[in-house]
């Protein structure tokens, strides 16, 4: 397997993961969770960008998604975002790197605004509903891709 280059991005609210809502979201940091991965990926360099504004969140995705930017797949947890925001969808229908959906949460089960996903249709795929895990089977779907 060839060592991929893989960001992960997230959105609004994520950065207060380990204190906000742990009923839902847990009491994890992802600080701490992204030393884990890491640890458990040495064949994957996995970086990490997070942001509660919607055009550095376009930014990024647009960055990574430059032939020449070297990044093999991207995992956006756009949060909230992903039940509002046609010009995220529209970055990421514009580049050709994978970029795999991700939820903590199962949102199918959550309040009926966030079981619609603007996102959903023009990634590779999406996982919700396993806690810090679901980066997990991401980056594991990332490493399996040709």
């Amino acid at each position: 397997m060839n060592k991929k280059n893989i960001l992960i991005l997230n959105g609004p609210n994520l950065n207060l993961l380990g204190t906000r809502e742990p009923g839902i979201y847990g009491t994890t940091s992802f600080e701490f969770f992204l030393e884990e991965l890491r640890g458990r990926h040495p064949d994957a360099t996995i970086a990490h960008a997070q942001s509660n504004h919607e055009g550095a969140i376009i930014d990024k995705i647009h960055e990574a998604g430059d032939p020449y930017s070297g990044v093999n797949g991207i995992i956006l947890n756009a949060g909230a975002l992903s039940h509002t925001s046609i010009a995220i969808a529209d970055a990421v229908a514009a580049i050709a790197v994978p970029v795999i959906e991700v939820h903590i949460s199962n949102t199918a089960a959550r309040e009926p605004f966030r079981h619609h996903s603007f996102l959903a249709p023009v990634c590779r795929g999406t996982i919700t509903g396993f806690g810090l895990t679901s980066y997990e089977l991401a980056v594991a779907a990332i490493m399996l891709e040709k």
